[in-house]
């Protein structure tokens, strides 16, 4: 049985675990102020490890062209995003939009399970990869704003309010946060603190991954026929094409086997924080039914079982 924990990961497992759960209608819950406290707990762990790895010496080289490609992804993925959704998929214009900024911003668990794939398989990645993180989070939400625009004859509403959502969004202060503390505090203090950034961190990812199958179950359970087999198959081809744009930005920017294949998990994952937060205010017209079911019960697994070591493969190969 041991072999079968290196081809799935046990956080991995757990997800499994929840989502099983959840589907058979088990009473098995994670208390949410527990799972709020694990989510800020992983936040805050990706962004301190990366500011103490950053502060090694050398190891910002590559940081600000790694920073302008993820950049460049989280404004442009939405564009194809939205391209299939109007087309192929005939969802309505704000909706198409509003999903399409999901698919164009990233998930912190899917890059937390990414980061912790590499650390079992002992591959290391560069320090500055959770800044990269944070920085893909809300370009993407301005996209899908300006598509939703084009068929609107009035301003998006509450621009304001927007502007405070994007900028102020509780996960990215966490992050760019804990990662600027990490960097001040420099290497010196990686010691002291890796019985909680690193020893930690497995058994939290494991205890998430389990409360995140157990919401993608209660989400399939509450939407039936929500998603129709479109939509199914977009929440599982848009992540292949993310994947494939960020291999192409890891290649360009020179990252090692661990950065590329960072880059790819980024850029084929899908927002259910800070997104769907920004669309409830600035689109509440659009069908959250939709985007939130998408992002977290299709294309979230999807990464996390499959997606994941898929990426890490065609990294290796890429990489050589």
């Amino acid at each position: 049985m041991s072999s079968l924990s290196l081809l799935i990961p046990l956080p991995v497992m757990f997800f499994g675990l929840g989502l099983a759960a959840g589907l058979a209608r088990s009473d098995l819950a994670v208390p949410d102020a527990v799972a709020k406290a694990l989510s800020l707990y992983l936040m805050l762990a990706i962004g301190l490890k990366g500011g103490m790895a950053l502060a090694a010496p050398g190891a910002s080289e590559g940081l600000f062209g790694a920073l302008a490609l993820g950049i460049a992804l989280s404004f442009l993925l939405p564009l194809p995003a939205y391209a299939l959704l109007r087309g192929p998929v005939r969802l309505d214009r704000v909706t198409a939009a509003a999903v399409a900024g999901h698919y164009g911003s990233v998930s912190v668990v899917t890059y937390a399970a990414a980061a912790g794939t590499l650390t079992t398989a002992g591959i290391a990645s560069e320090g500055f990869m959770p800044a990269v993180l944070a920085a893909m989070e809300t370009p993407a939400i301005l996209t899908a704003l300006l598509l939703a625009r084009r068929g609107r004859q009035g301003a998006v509403r509450g621009k304001r309010h927007l502007a405070r959502e994007v900028l102020l969004n509780g996960s990215v202060v966490l992050l760019l946060g804990s990662f600027l503390i990490g960097w001040i505090g420099g290497a010196g203090q990686k010691a002291q603190l890796a019985p909680f950034v690193e020893g930690l961190f497995p058994g939290a990812l494991c205890l998430f991954l389990l409360e995140m199958g157990l919401l993608a179950a209660r989400q399939l359970r509450a939407a039936p026929g929500r998603l129709s087999a479109r939509l199914v198959v977009f929440g599982l081809v848009m992540p292949l094409i993310g994947a494939a744009a960020g291999l192409g930005a890891g290649l360009f920017a020179g990252l090692s086997l661990g950065g590329v294949a960072l880059m790819m998990t980024l850029a084929a994952s899908a927002s259910y924080i800070a997104v769907p937060a920004a669309m409830r205010l600035a689109l509440p017209e659009a069908d959250a039914g939709v985007y939130v079911t998408l992002s977290v019960a299709i294309t979230f697994p999807f990464n996390i079982v499959l997606g994941i070591p898929l990426y890490l493969w065609v990294a290796g190969l890429a990489v050589g």
